[in-house]
């Protein structure tokens, strides 16, 4: 799949969306991936997952791990390809726990999936519960890579679209965008 194909997944599915947008980290940016769009059809599902998965099937994990709530769907069917388990952390308290008896072996060999990453806010802190349980983290994969490659996590990062997407501090705004109404859309 390539990231023509992908990015025409996201613009036929209303997916990409355009206008002011908060994301997660605080920044605002023009474009917004609102994956959940593409992603509630079952074969764009499984085509995704497909070609992330064929990306990292060499590292051979044991184990894809996903932040909830937006790397659900993908993480899900990213273990589904690669035929290993499937495990989410979840917001407990504000910050994001291993919750529901999932349990991380020692030196258990675990992938990191997420729809979109900007920052790495939400996968490093997964790759911190997965480490501070005696996991390994191999790699991080994502459907879109906003930062266009430029996030470093410490590990491999593979992506289906990597793109230099503008975005910017809340108070460093280019007048037009500070004259469109802003609209947070993703999970709080």
């Amino acid at each position: 799949m390539t990231e023509q194909e992908v990015l025409e997944i996201f613009r036929q599915t209303g997916a990409l969306l355009e206008g002011h947008f908060v994301l997660r980290s605080g920044l605002h940016s023009r474009q917004y991936f609102q994956c959940a769009l593409a992603l509630q059809q079952m074969p764009l599902v499984e085509k995704v997952g497909a070609a992330l998965a064929e990306k990292i099937r060499h590292l051979n994990p044991a184990t894809v791990i996903a932040p909830a709530l937006g790397g659900l769907v993908l993480g899900q069917e990213v273990a589904r390809q690669l035929r290993c388990r499937f495990i989410f952390v979840e917001k407990e308290g504000g910050k994001l726990a291993l919750r529901r008896g999932f349990r991380i072996s020692r030196e258990e060999r675990l992938l990191v999936v997420e729809d979109v990453v900007t920052k790495g806010g939400r996968v490093q802190e997964t790759m911190d519960i997965v480490r501070r349980d005696g996991g390994l983290v191999l790699a991080v994969a994502v459907a879109v890579d906003r930062s266009n490659g430029e996030v470093n996590l410490g590990v491999p990062l593979f992506s289906l679209l990597s793109l230099a997407v503008e975005a910017f501090e809340a108070n460093k705004l280019p007048p037009d965008l500070a004259a469109v109404p802003v609209e947070k859309p993703g999970s709080k």
